[in-house]
């Protein structure tokens, strides 16, 4: 249950309540049941999170569960990125039909390695297409690219239509750093929005992500923090 000393305390300019609302309030572990996910659900309506992040077999109980009154997120192609583009817009199609309202995407992390810029734009746009009006956002799972790789698909991101970058799926050995996500916000110029996920543990990381500009913030940890 949240503590209302803390949610109402400031910590620099956010109070705890600010922090929560920038925070995709996730579970994406494979071994997850419905009372875990249900858990999940509670406390982002309990916290006025900005959405519930889950995986997609569990959507449409939640949607149905929370009646509305919480946007649910999804992933889609994850966390390897290298499904095809026609099973990805498939995926995508099916979580909003069952109440999905944002998407959080794996790129092919593959086709960016190799310069297949198109193959990865298009793979993006046809996700975008497939949400129907649906917030999209883009993982581009940055502890496995290079800086000239993340700085690529901040462009490539722009040029999709989609509202958001992501850094990372926190299910490649690492998650987002200071550094990336201080590149990703100078790369997109306000263009977009940027989302700093896996391995956000404390309160002054939190802090320090919205410092530099992040909009978003994907952890399964802070919610606890303001208990």
């Amino acid at each position: 249950m949240i503590n209302l000393e803390k949610i109402n305390k400031l910590y620099g300019k956010y109070t705890g309540k600010d922090i929560l609302s920038y925070c995709d309030h996730t579970i994406l572990k494979q071994d997850a049941v419905w009372a875990d996910v249900k858990k999940i659900c509670d406390e982002g309506l309990e916290g006025n999170t900005a959405s519930v992040c889950i995986a997609p077999s569990f959507v449409k109980q939640a949607y149905e569960y929370t009646q509305d009154k919480l946007p649910i997120c999804t992933v889609i192609g994850f966390p390897n990125g290298y499904i095809t583009t026609k099973t990805k817009a498939f995926e995508t199609s099916d979580a909003v039909k069952n109440g999905a309202s944002e998407i959080d995407m794996v790129i092919n992390i593959g086709a960016l390695k190799e310069k297949k810029y198109e193959l990865v734009l298009n793979d993006i746009k046809a996700v975008k297409e497939a949400c129907s009006g649906k917030l999209l956002k883009v993982i581009i799972e940055t502890c496995l690219l290079t800086d000239d790789e993340k700085r690529k698909m901040c462009e490539i991101v722009i040029n999709s239509g989609a509202e958001y970058i992501k850094t990372s799926t926190g299910f490649a050995g690492g998650g987002a750093t200071f550094h990336d996500a201080e590149l990703m916000v100078k790369e997109t110029c306000g263009k977009i929005k940027v989302k700093a996920a896996g391995g956000i543990k404390s309160i002054e990381d939190a802090v320090n992500f919205l410092d530099l500009g992040v909009s978003r913030l994907g952890t399964s940890s802070l919610y606890k923090m303001f208990c």
